[in-house]
């Protein structure tokens, strides 16, 4: 049996909460509900790509710095980043200065400005890839899976910089294309509800 831990209101949750307080209304209100908004997606994938060796506590300690480091992640905004730009983020202590993760930043940012013109939106492009219904109705305890390394190998081809297959799977995770939350926590039942009212993007 998948093991939880009572939340603030005495209801069980997905064991991981248990890291830090900050993780429950991270839990209840955002992971796994699913997502359609181009920068919402845009700026999951970043930082899930630097968590990468690290923990999503220290990620999500600093998101706000990130977005404000990032411009809100507004990819069009973040493409046109310079030279200049990274040097200032190498500098900010808000964030997580690794050249390579804020260079591949930036980079993707590009690559989604593509994948928009190629595909009309990031949404339609990622929603393509959630797998059937009956394997996203069962919880997962993986790294990884069919899909995620599908998704990370096309957007590698794509020119995508720091999106392995375990990233990716987090990213899924996160966004609703899996519901990964255990069966007893009583934040599942909510995430299966939202995405049964959402209309996948096309």
């Amino acid at each position: 049996m998948s093991k939880t831990i009572k939340g603030p209101d005495g209801k069980p949750r997905c064991e991981w909460c248990q890291q830090t307080p900050d993780f429950f209304p991270y839990h209840d209100k955002e992971w796994g509900f699913p997502v359609k908004d181009d920068q919402r997606l845009f700026e999951k994938i970043c930082l899930e790509s630097f968590q990468s060796g690290l923990s999503w506590r220290t990620i999500l300690a600093k998101r706000e710095n990130f977005r404000k480091a990032f411009e809100n992640f507004d990819f069009n905004k973040v493409a046109q980043f310079t030279q200049r730009d990274v040097t200032r983020l190498l500098k900010d202590e808000g964030i997580v200065r690794h050249r390579g993760k804020i260079e591949a930043t930036i980079n993707n940012a590009k690559r989604a400005r593509e994948m928009v013109k190629d595909e009309g939106s990031i949404a339609a492009f990622i929603w393509a890839y959630e797998p059937d219904p009956e394997k996203r109705a069962r919880p997962q305890t993986v790294s990884t899976s069919a899909e995620s390394i599908a998704l990370s190998k096309e957007l590698k081809k794509r020119g995508w910089k720091f999106v392995g297959p375990t990233t990716v799977y987090a990213f899924m995770q996160a966004m609703g294309l899996v519901n990964d939350h255990v069966k007893q926590c009583v934040t599942r039942e909510k995430v299966d509800k939202a995405r049964k009212c959402f209309k996948v993007p096309k």
